[in-house]
């Protein structure tokens, strides 16, 4: 190890399920320190801590986040004794907090060999924060800095907010990521140097409106995707095979790696018998299952796909098929008014529907994703010069049967 890097403290970049987490508990300091008027710190991720504070370049707070380790503080033992040590930054005097997800017993401040004191961090009257309320105590606290700001608030505004302020955490988490592994820039020195300005974080609050901004629904079916499957994965785990571990973590990772503009195609994918707006919970949690149930290896580039061996492209999606007709009309009546549709139709047009009686085709009029309603493509389409769109609808198991095929040659 070079100097030049042994300069910089240890990072926990490549803890997947830790950043999950610690990510929300710093937004929330961060917001809470924004809401009473601080406004001169900067947030680090995964560097001189779990997360840190910094102000004129000098370390302000250090924060160390546990999630689920045990329900007696003996469990965090090791923990805290590292949370004290000297080291780096960390000088004598520094601020240091003890973030835990359960609650304990004794949340007394643990004082180390060091002589250093770390302070269980305390929310409002509580000394812990579980992974199921960080959320709702985030988004009181974008209430509070918007009313704060004579902004007019609604829970579409707030939610909006909180899943773009998450967006911008998981971001430079994966910047970070992408310095290290990319462009050879060590992890240590990626996550110490690339740091949030508070300035950053209250500008997107005060800029930010989802009735003006298209991007709205997008930015918040990712947050709702990443919430379902870091969900699922904290409760599913015990029964989960590896395989299915796996599957589900590359597809948590996709969607968090997702710019927003391809996010859009992927949300109109995953209902494309309906214009996109709004993707309900139930669609959300039927596109997650049937990935995980596909026996094939889902392709995570762009959309996540499958591939048969003529390389035909294969769409998993969250379409409940009841009535074959009404299905069918509905996404034809879809593609005459939505061109963004239209144009993803004609490069993905096997579809594998979350639940179907049976597989069905139909054709549509459209020879080209510039045609709609053009009469001039009626017409070459009842002299048959060429041949319209067929769209494929399949059920699970007649996609894996073409997937398996291609497996098998």
């Amino acid at each position: 190890m070079s100097q030049q890097e042994e300069k910089y403290p240890a990072s926990a970049i490549s803890s997947w399920s830790g950043f999950v987490y610690q990510g929300k508990v710093a937004l929330y300091h961060s917001l809470k320190l924004i809401h009473d008027d601080d406004l001169e710190f900067e947030l680090q991720l995964d560097s001189s801590d779990d997360f840190a504070i910094y102000k004129n370049g000098k370390l302000h707070t250090a924060h160390q986040v546990k999630a689920k380790i045990s329900d007696y503080r003996s469990g965090y033992t090791k923990a805290l004794e590292q949370s004290t040590l000297i080291e780096h930054d960390k000088i004598k005097g520094t601020k240091r907090y003890f973030h835990v997800s359960v609650p304990l017993k004794n949340t007394e401040n643990h004082i180390g060999a060091s002589g250093e004191t770390v302070e269980f961090y305390c929310y409002g009257d509580s000394y812990h924060c579980g992974l199921g309320e960080i959320e709702g105590l985030t988004k009181e606290l974008i209430k509070k800095i918007c009313e704060k700001q004579s902004i007019t608030v609604s829970d579409n505004l707030i939610n909006f907010n909180y899943c773009l302020l998450s967006e911008k955490i998981s971001t430079k988490a994966i910047h970070i990521h992408k310095l290290n592994q990319v462009d050879g820039i060590s992890g240590k020195r990626a996550a110490y140097e690339d740091r949030i300005k508070a300035t950053e974080i209250l500008e997107d609050l005060l800029t930010q409106n989802p009735y003006q901004n298209r991007d709205y629904y997008a930015v918040d079916l990712k947050a709702r995707l990443q919430t379902h499957l870091e969900e699922r994965l904290d409760q599913a785990l015990p029964t989960m095979s590896d395989a299915t571990y796996e599957r589900a973590r590359r597809l948590c990772e996709h969607i968090r790696e997702t710019h927003v503009n391809e996010l859009k195609t992927l949300c109109q994918m995953m209902k494309p018998s309906e214009r996109f707006q709004d993707v309900q919970t139930n669609d959300i949690r039927r596109y997650t299952k049937l990935i995980q149930a596909i026996s094939a290896e889902p392709i995570f580039n762009h959309l996540p796909h499958y591939l048969d061996g003529e390389n035909r492209f294969y769409v998993p999606t969250a379409l409940d098929v009841d009535e074959v007709e009404e299905c069918e009309s509905d996404m034809i009546r879809e593609m005459k008014n939505n061109e963004d549709l239209l144009i993803l139709l004609f490069d993905y047009n096997h579809l594998i529907a979350s639940k179907a009686e049976t597989s069905f085709t139909f054709n549509t009029k459209f020879t080209s994703s510039d045609d709609f309603d053009n009469k001039q493509a009626t017409e070459k389409l009842e002299s048959n010069i060429t041949k319209p769109l067929c769209i494929s609808v399949m059920t699970k198991d007649d996609a894996e049967g073409r997937l398996n095929d291609k497996a098998t040659h």
